[in-house]
């Protein structure tokens, strides 16, 4: 049993030939160019025959450029800029003493800590083990045994 159905949309010619076929596979689909003068796109999967005539869409002469943007935001690491913690491989223990490999992360914050040098707050993801040693040292001690350099941030 075939049919025949078309139907037009927009200047877009749709046709279908529906064939009853047991032993068609499901899945297998290719896809053929179809004419010279009409582009035929046909599929074995559903047996429906896309045509469009060329002259009637246009395309632009030039290659739209668009500029790459990533869709995700980097992810600031794990790791504390002063300390060096970062973390660190352990394993999940069930009940049955299954075990699981998982990681333990840094208890890191995000604090304001006056700077005494610069007169004024510096914005840094700290560990808590951090904050406990710039208490005791000074923010001053612990950047520069960091190597890092508070006036640019």
């Amino acid at each position: 049993m075939a049919t025949t159905i078309t139907a037009t949309m927009g200047g877009l010619a749709v046709g279908s030939q529906a064939v009853m076929a047991a032993n068609r596979p499901l899945f297998k689909a290719s896809m053929k160019a179809v004419g010279s003068e009409l582009g035929f796109v046909t599929s074995q999967l559903n047996g429906i025959k896309i045509s469009c005539d060329p002259n009637q869409f246009k395309l632009p002469s030039t290659a739209l450029s668009v500029p790459f943007r990533p869709s995700l935001q980097p992810v600031a690491k794990r790791v504390c800029p002063l300390t060096g913690k970062k973390s660190n491989k352990a394993n999940k223990v069930s009940h049955s003493n299954h075990k699981t490999k998982r990681l333990q992360f840094v208890n890191l914050q995000y604090k304001r800590v006056w700077w005494e040098a610069g007169k004024r707050y510096v914005k840094l993801r700290l560990s808590t083990k951090a904050m406990k040693t710039i208490e005791k040292n000074g923010l001053d001690a612990v950047a520069k045994k960091a190597g890092i350099n508070l006036s640019k941030e």
